[in-house]
């Protein structure tokens, strides 16, 4: 029988297609020469499925998107109906009832005084938007030196030449230097390779955080503009913040009159517990940056929200923020990110999350009792199982090690055992856990079985 997708192409054609035709994203062509692409063609739930029908439990929700599942005919009919009334009209000069409403919708769910919003189309352009404004705003207040970014060491802020700049990974940044100088790295919270503190997660907290503050003054505290963090970092498996952190970067920025800018592409709407990562680890940011699970995918959307003392200065005559993307708060995709959010409010997704996340770090911790397994870390729905190859010295694996483990064996075994997730070695090698909101304990359960057994099978083949 021949097998067919929504496109009309039998699979065979399709796989012939994306090896003549389609170049995916940070993905290595070669290896696709002599093997299948994984073409998925639908999603329902929590669950998705290839051309060839096989179900795949979709652990990573896409890439950190799909917060309320795939295949919500709800949000498809506020797409259809937005889309017969006015499928585009720009915000540059203009409005649309749309983008006002998820204004106003956001602005009401962020905390603090974060009530004006600027959109963008992606998470990049979000992070973009956010050092342009600081770099605007500063111009305007009488503080033109202030040009500069603090980031944490291989934390991941985007691929647009600003974002990357912005970016801790050296390894995605070299083949396109020189990038946007005046961009400073300083040290992640990974508390389980702690270099000072390994006992003490408050004084490591303590620690990292002021490594942000010797930064400033070693860059001049009159060049620095802003201090770009993740609630909990991505990239190197889910870092999540040591007690009092946050409010003591708080502090450091507020003495130096430098921007806190939370990058919550990841982080927002439900991921950890809350709408924003802010609100659920209390820190007050200067701007918040969006995007992923505003629509929970279903159309690209993304954008920043900034206190109101940064809108002030461009409240005045002859002040414009310089800035502007075609397809930003595109009507459709407002619609879905109002249906989106309809979906959390009807369903209580917040409480949901922050009723099961125990039980998804618990259930995850039964993994502790591997010999591969050496730390399990995360919040909420956000969760990375870091990979060792001796627990008691913490020893990691080489480069060499890394890539066999991980991209030989790891990504396709799992991929094949019906688990979506990341293995990954932007840091130490690590699995990477972030399934959509609706998934409940059944859905721990699975993700725990087919982690243990792949991995019991990966320490067997090292």
């Amino acid at each position: 029988m021949t097998v067919r997708s929504g496109s009309g192409l039998a699979a065979n054609e399709l796989q012939q297609a994306a090896r003549d035709h389609l170049w995916m994203h940070f993905t290595e062509m070669a290896t696709y020469q002599d093997a299948d692409v994984p073409v998925i063609a639908r999603g329902e739930g929590p669950y998705v499925y290839d051309v060839n029908g096989k179900r795949y439990l979709d652990g990573l929700a896409g890439l950190f998107v799909s917060q309320v599942g795939h295949g919500r005919a709800e949000i498809a009919e506020a797409i259809a109906e937005q889309s017969r009334k006015l499928a585009y009209f720009p915000i540059w000069t203009y409005a649309h009832p749309t983008a006002i409403e998820l204004a106003d919708r956001l602005a009401d769910l962020a905390p603090g005084d974060l009530n004006r919003v600027f959109f963008t189309t992606s998470g990049s352009e979000a992070v973009e938007s956010a050092w342009k404004l600081a770099r605007q705003y500063f111009k305007l207040i009488g503080q033109p030196t202030r040009h500069k970014v603090i980031s944490r060491r291989i934390a991941y802020h985007g691929t647009s030449m600003g974002a990357l700049s912005i970016t801790g990974l050296q390894a995605i940044k070299t083949p396109f230097e020189p990038l946007v100088s005046s961009t400073i790295q300083v040290p992640n919270t990974n508390f389980y390779r702690a270099p000072v503190h390994g006992d003490d997660p408050e004084a490591f907290g303590r620690w990292a955080a002021d490594q942000v503050e010797e930064a400033i003054l070693q860059n001049d505290p009159e060049s620095v503009a802003a201090v770009y963090v993740e609630p909990v970092q991505n990239s190197g498996g889910c870092f999540p913040p040591p007690p009092g952190y946050f409010q003591r970067l708080r502090e450091i920025c507020d003495r130096y009159g430098v921007l806190l800018v939370s990058d919550e592409v990841i982080c927002a709407f439900g991921r950890l517990g809350a709408y924003f990562g802010a609100q659920r680890f209390d820190y007050l940011p200067d701007m918040i940056t969006f995007a992923k699970g505003v629509t929970s995918g279903y159309v690209p959307m993304g954008g920043l929200i900034a206190r109101e003392k940064l809108m002030e200065p461009f409240q005045e005559a002859g002040n414009t923020f310089l800035h502007g993307i075609t397809f930003a708060g595109h009507p459709v995709a407002a619609a879905a990110a109002l249906a989106n959010l309809d979906v959390f409010e009807r369903e209580g997704l917040i409480g949901h999350v922050q009723a099961n996340a125990p039980v998804f770090r618990s259930t995850l911790e039964k993994l502790l009792d591997l010999p591969i397994v050496g730390d399990v870390r995360g919040e909420g729905y956000f969760y990375g199982i870091e990979l060792v190859k001796d627990k008691e010295t913490k020893e990691t694996f080489t480069d060499e090690e890394a890539h066999r483990l991980l991209r030989e064996f790891l990504s396709p075994a799992l991929f094949d055992a019906g688990l979506i997730c990341r293995a990954d070695d932007r840091g130490d090698p690590v699995v990477q856990l972030a399934p959509p909101l609706v998934c409940g304990p059944e859905h721990f359960a699975e993700i725990e079985g087919v982690l243990r057994e792949v991995l019991t099978e990966a320490w067997r083949r090292i």
